[in-house]
């Protein structure tokens, strides 16, 4: 390894939160876990961070864990929400699981070897619900659980409050911590800032529980103009990486419309570029901006890399015909390309008759 991951990650501003005496623990290499909560059948943009940052571990020669919370999925988890979140039947939750499953064994294909898939199903089903709270009930009173941002916001909530489904949740992603040290020496687990006190939870369990000691790191969560985060469950638009649910054009689209203001931060986070070709890079785009150099480079591999190498290339036809006037490029889009183009530009719907006669407005 060239060099301790968590600098790679602090120039890049990926690390939020961290406890003490990570950096020394990620000296040599260890096994780290992140996980995704089934609760659409699709991630979305910023499910793409979590991913990245598993692929600079891995390429510093640590060991990733993915888990999908078959399990988890069931309650919920109350972080960052102001409801209680809709709970999902077996059936809808085993399909998003599957779908989920699919993203992200295509998105690290080729970093596939290193990564290792898990569903917390597999082994919290065979916990009954009276060793549950014997067993890892015990090691929290409710004065530490009600005492964590995303419990406390929903407690002082008289109108919605928070159930004792969703209360739970954090003990069962501790559950999952301690589980993955004791089968799999995990000794990392990351995830975004509002996870936080689920991750601090898990560290808590495992010292109390074995006397082991284990660390945690949340990135910056990405969040869209009004400063809500991408979420799975939001009902606010997202921009998903299943193209049936946003189209590769607008996907691309979203890329390109990063402001100047933050484009620098972006082509850190969601590129693997070293720190001098960044900065290069920026020098360039500086020169003239309203080229906007960095947006494109980074709305074509960001495309690329979810859509495929065939699919960006039939972006990059969509906008030579709509804003650089080579019409000749028209010919040859196919028709799926031309429908996502009619989805997404203003148009208006001519009858025959009309457009024989040349009828323009």
């Amino acid at each position: 390894m060239q060099k301790n991951i968590i600098e790679e990650l602090s120039w890049r501003g990926l690390i939020k939160n961290k406890v003490p005496g990570i950096e020394n623990q990620l000296k040599k290499p260890i096994t780290m876990y992140i996980g995704f909560d089934p609760t659409s059948d699709s991630l979305h943009l910023g499910s793409l961070l979590p991913l990245i940052i598993l692929i600079h571990f891995q390429k510093m020669g640590h060991k990733s864990l993915v888990l999908i919370g078959g399990a988890t999925g069931f309650i919920g988890d109350p972080s960052g929400k102001e409801n209680s979140r809709i709970l999902l039947d077996k059936e809808i939750l085993q399909k998003n699981t599957e779908s989920i499953k699919n993203q992200i064994l295509k998105l690290l294909k080729v970093h596939s070897e290193e990564t290792e898939l898990l569903n917390n199903l597999d082994w919290i089903q065979n916990v009954s619900f009276l060793e549950f709270i014997r067993d890892i009930g015990k090691y929290f009173t409710v004065n530490h659980m009600i005492s964590k941002d995303s419990v406390k916001k929903r407690i002082n909530d008289k109108k919605n409050g928070i159930s004792f489904t969703e209360f739970s949740y954090s003990l069962i992603q501790g559950y999952d911590f301690l589980y993955l040290n004791q089968m799999r020496n995990c000794l990392l687990q990351i995830g975004g800032s509002d996870q936080w006190g689920n991750i601090t939870t898990g560290i808590e369990l495992i010292r109390k529980k074995t006397g082991k000691k284990v660390y945690g790191f949340t990135f910056p969560l990405i969040t869209k103009p009004n400063g809500i985060k991408f979420g799975k469950s939001e009902k606010e638009e997202n921009i998903w990486l299943d193209k049936s649910k946003t189209t590769p054009y607008k996907f691309y689209q979203f890329w390109i419309n990063i402001s100047d203001f933050e484009i620098e931060k972006y082509v850190k986070i969601y590129t693997f570029l070293s720190k001098e070709k960044i900065d290069q890079l920026i020098i360039q785009h500086k020169k003239n901006p309203s080229q906007r150099f960095l947006q494109k480079k980074l709305a074509y591999e960001m495309t690329k890399w979810v859509h495929g190498n065939l699919i960006s290339e039939e972006i990059m036809k969509i906008t030579n015909v709509l804003f650089h006037n080579k019409n000749e490029t028209l010919q040859l889009l196919n028709e799926e390309t031309l429908i996502s183009i009619y989805n997404h530009i203003p148009h208006m719907i001519l009858s025959f008759e009309e457009f024989q006669k040349g009828i323009f407005y």
